[in-house]
């Protein structure tokens, strides 16, 4: 899959260790490494298997994560909208995703 970042900063995080455990602590850092390679090496969105892949739902709709650790998300989006075909995404058709957001969007 082709992956691409909203921002520097996610880029920053993903690929400098050293940010990662700064902004989402070691074990988030550690898990954030391993589903950033998940999905370089998913063909689509619904090949992936760790990190409990879900859909996410109402003002996240269009949006989808994976878990990290202790309620912390790396969360993407389809990275162009002519993907994306009425209300619903058919997530087994995306090929290229957006991080846009790491952290507990709980909070």
């Amino acid at each position: 899959m082709t992956v691409y970042f909203a921002t520097d900063k996610i880029r920053r995080t993903v690929f400098e260790h050293k940010v990662a455990v700064k902004e989402l602590g070691a074990d988030s850092a550690g898990k954030l490494q391993r589903r950033y390679s998940d999905l370089l090496a998913a063909r689509t969105v619904t090949d992936l298997v760790f990190g409990n892949p879900h859909p996410l739902r109402g003002d996240r709709k269009g949006q989808f994560a994976l878990n990290l650790a202790g309620g912390q998300r790396m969360v993407f989006m389809p990275a162009t909208s002519s993907t994306v075909k009425g209300d619903e995404i058919d997530w087994s058709k995306i090929s290229e995703v957006t991080i846009i957001f790491l952290g507990d969007y709980h909070d």
